[in-house]
């Protein structure tokens, strides 16, 4: 039995006609950006990251950037974050004219270390961007205490329906940070059926803010108060997205489950690290990542059994080629780097089998001669 590092037909399959019937009401209404689809979508975002706003935008990247730019960061500035996850991070930092300041990751979570962080602080930086790697938030509130007036846009994109107890209350994803941004790329736990973003805040003038830079600077048709950005969310992603949303909940918990059959079936194996889970976070497990000291080796046996399987991520990016300006050299962040050559993600989706889970760890095992 081959088994797939993700399934979105088989999602699909559990809420066709609903989908369906909501796409086609769109196409006969004729309206596809933005409109009363978007807005709905919104402010159900909103409710479920406890945020007071939440402005829709073309896709996770343009969400990161367009925060930053809320946040007038440019030319000069500088923007703290982690170098080990997915480029749009750091490429936004650059796209907006700022300098990435790469500082290492918490060896058991794959999250920035807070006080590395605000080690790296200057009189330049302007904002910290934390990820939330694989599904389980950053300590937003350690970088909060450490840093208690620099922004923090809280990258979000792996992490929605996350959540964190902080002094004692559950917090969710994006809730507690300056700006929250989220991804609705198709493999995220809340997938469109295309590219799509979001951007959370509390601060009304912030969202203000965004809501004029995602359409060219302009409220008013025809009138710009600022150069802005083309970047609004199509009524066609937002209807897909509210169908999908009541549902987010359980494929998270069944993410869970699966992750917890995962870590059971090899607590025995030594050379397999199965995901750390700070005990403030409940994760939505977006990946099931492992380390094992052969990773490479490991892929080959898994190809060959035909599990899907993925590296997240290979190369760190304080070492991709494009950053070299940068000048950081291999040894700056050795958390990121051996994580690099060590992290394995696994088929973790709701709708895995038993049986395919079962073909999962017999794979792993019989790597390992178990």
């Amino acid at each position: 039995m081959s088994v797939p590092l993700l399934d979105l037909k088989a999602q699909h399959a559990t809420i066709r006609d609903e989908v369906v019937g909501r796409v086609m009401q769109v196409i006969d209404d004729q309206v596809f950006i933005l409109g009363a689809a978007v807005t709905t979508l919104e402010a159900e975002v909103a409710a479920l990251s406890r945020t007071k706003y939440a402005i829709g935008c073309a896709n996770g990247t343009d969400a990161i950037l367009l925060a930053m730019r809320a946040l007038d960061i440019g030319a000069g500035d500088e923007v703290v974050t982690s170098p080990f996850t997915f480029f749009a991070t750091a490429g936004t930092i650059h796209n907006v004219g700022a300098k990435p300041v790469f500082v290492d990751i918490d060896p058991k979570t794959f999250n920035i270390r807070p006080d590395l962080a605000a080690a790296a602080v200057t009189s330049r930086t302007k904002a910290v961007i934390p990820v939330d790697l694989f599904g389980q938030m950053a300590p937003i509130e350690e970088i909060r205490r450490l840093l208690p007036t620099m922004p923090i846009i809280e990258d979000a994109a792996q992490s929605i329906g996350a959540r964190r107890r902080i002094d004692g209350t559950w917090r969710m994803a994006g809730e507690a940070a300056t700006i929250g941004t989220f991804s609705f790329f198709p493999s995220k736990n809340l997938g469109g059926y295309g590219d799509g973003g979001m951007m959370v805040t509390q601060d009304q003038a912030i969202r203000d803010r965004l809501m004029r830079l995602r359409t060219h600077g302009s409220v008013q048709t025809y009138l710009h108060e600022e150069v802005g950005f083309n970047s609004r969310l199509d009524a066609l992603q937002a209807v897909v997205l509210s169908a999908k949303l009541p549902h987010l909940a359980a494929w998270s918990a069944a993410r869970r489950r699966n992750a917890e059959f995962y870590t059971a079936a090899f607590a025995d194996l030594a050379d397999v690290g199965t995901p750390f889970i700070d005990p403030a976070n409940e994760s939505i497990y977006n990946q099931y990542t492992i380390r094992v000291p052969r990773r490479d080796a490991l892929r080959e046996h898994l190809n060959a059994k035909g599990i899907g399987h993925s590296v997240y991520y290979p190369l760190p990016l304080h070492l991709q080629p494009c950053f070299a300006y940068l000048g950081y050299k291999e040894g700056a962040c050795p958390e990121s780097e051996r994580a690099s050559r060590e992290v394995l993600s696994l088929p973790v989706f709701p709708e895995l089998t038993s049986a395919q889970r079962d073909t999962v760890v017999a794979a792993v095992r019989g790597f390992f001669g178990k």
